[in-house]
């Protein structure tokens, strides 16, 4: 207990507001990469990943590219795109490789959710005259929204844990502190520093649950409790 009671003393120290660092200004950089980075990965992953749902037409290369995206190093990445395109485009070379990482889960989420969606409602939707279009936007994309808000839930938490890496080429965050106690052998003010992380993490995750059942559509979110309520009543009760 002792050693969460130190990092609690050096999170709140007023130190933490002072020196080359500020912790507010360290947790504004860490939500700024984090936050940056899942738009940009959003904006290439949901349109490929609704593509694919749409169509049924390329799943198997995608599912390909994520698995191989998912296997890679991050902090290896960063180095290597920090190397490649120069100390001075360290920022733009983390944003990419952050990117990278959050691709997949996206991606993910997109397709899963048009394939997620029963093929009746689709048929029903032809069936009244809606056009590819109009089925797209107005049956498959609120229907897939869980699933998408599931894969952009993934990508935050993969990528708040891991913007902490981008202090290793000098950007801050979080993960500044965490390096300069490795370095100065601070043990209270590496475990502040990652409970802080933790704590963002927690945040961002139940932030997106709550987000994640807001989106469910009304008519659907009610045929589930209907089928939850008549499976709990279908159940025998113990002897």
């Amino acid at each position: 207990m002792n050693a969460f009671a130190d990092a609690l003393a050096w999170i709140f120290s007023p130190d933490r507001l002072t020196g080359s660092l500020p912790l507010p200004l360290a947790i504004g950089q860490h939500l700024a990469f984090t936050f940056g980075s899942v738009a940009v990965a959003a904006l290439i992953a949901i349109p490929l990943g609704w593509l694919i749902g749409h169509t049924g037409r390329g799943r198997e290369i995608a599912v390909a590219l994520s698995g191989a995206a998912r296997a890679l190093p991050s902090l290896g990445l960063v180095v290597l795109l920090v190397l490649l395109m120069g100390v001075v485009h360290k920022t733009e070379a983390a944003v990419v490789a952050f990117v990278l990482l959050a691709i997949p889960s996206i991606l993910a989420g997109a397709y899963a959710g048009f394939e997620a969606i029963d093929r009746t409602v689709i048929d029903a939707g032809r069936a009244v005259g809606m056009t590819d279009w109009q089925i797209l936007w107005r049956i498959e994309v609120p229907l897939g929204l869980p699933l998408l808000i599931g894969g952009l839930r993934s990508a935050a938490l993969q990528v708040v844990a891991t913007v902490t890496v981008a202090a290793y080429v000098g950007l801050g965050g979080l993960g500044f502190f965490i390096i300069q106690g490795i370095q100065v052998r601070s043990f209270p003010q590496i475990l502040g520093s990652s409970l802080l992380v933790v704590a963002l993490a927690l945040l961002l995750d139940g932030a997106f649950a709550l987000l994640q059942r807001l989106v469910v559509p009304r008519g659907v979110a009610g045929r589930v409790a209907r089928e939850s309520r008549t499976a709990s009543r279908a159940v025998p009760a113990a002897p």
